[in-house]
């Protein structure tokens, strides 16, 4: 059973590693991280290198965390890790779908954020964490999509849109879980789940700690602000 956890964390730990959005810059002849805020998610990307790049970038992130949970989850189906107990007592699947699933999804935003191969010097994970919730939580992760499209509407501050809604993800699951159908595409299942979009939520925030600062002091770039000159 632990081997086959670590094997899901791994896999999923190397699939998020990938860094889509040093890769398209380097397609084109450029380093992202040599260019506006030095970051390799999309949102810089896009910055620097347009809406179609940009774009590029953002799916790729997304898709490799539904991806990682796909994965963990048909894993999961594939090779229960069953306790027989004596005198006919029925087995129990200590791997479940929920678990395999939370167990890739952190692996996969880790990747992400902290990247082996970059020094573990990644992205922010907003678009990575989206990927991850789509893909153990699809109501969960559209209603949480909404409320960042609405704050980057009013505010167009894409770290004010992504930690508002990163805040709010827990409170969407935990409404869901006691409020949303007990069965189907749109419902949460388990306390894991919550304690996930806690950890989640607080891994966004926290890899955001520069962004709330200049937030703070009115330092902080609209989207589609130029970037001020270095002196």
């Amino acid at each position: 059973m632990t081997l086959l956890i670590v094997s899901i964390l791994l896999a999923s730990y190397l699939l998020g590693s990938v860094p889509s959005g040093l890769l398209i810059s380097k397609s084109q002849g450029l380093d992202v991280r040599e260019h506006g805020s030095r970051n390799i998610g999309a949102t810089n990307v896009w910055r620097v290198m347009g809406k179609k790049w940009g774009l590029l970038a953002f799916v790729c992130d997304t898709a490799k965390g539904w991806l990682a949970v796909t994965l963990g989850v048909a894993i999961a189906a594939r090779f229960p890790v069953t306790e027989h107990f004596p005198h006919g007592h029925t087995a129990l699947n200590f791997l479940t779908p929920d678990f395999a699933g939370i167990t890739a999804a952190l692996g996969c935003i880790l990747g992400h954020n902290f990247p082996v191969w970059l020094r573990f010097k990644g992205g922010k994970g907003v678009a990575t964490s989206l990927g991850v919730i789509i893909g153990m939580m699809p109501l969960a992760a559209l209603l949480t999509f909404m409320v960042w499209g609405v704050v980057f509407k009013v505010s167009r501050y894409v770290s004010l849109a992504s930690l508002i809604a990163a805040a709010c993800l827990p409170v969407v699951v935990i409404g869901l879980m006691f409020l949303g159908p007990a069965h189907g595409w749109a419902a949460v299942a388990g306390w894991g789940n919550f304690y996930f979009a806690v950890a989640a939520a607080a891994l966004v925030i926290k890899r955001h700690t520069a962004n709330i600062q200049r937030l703070s002091t009115g330092t902080e770039l609209r989207f589609g602000d130029p970037k001020p000159p270095t002196p």
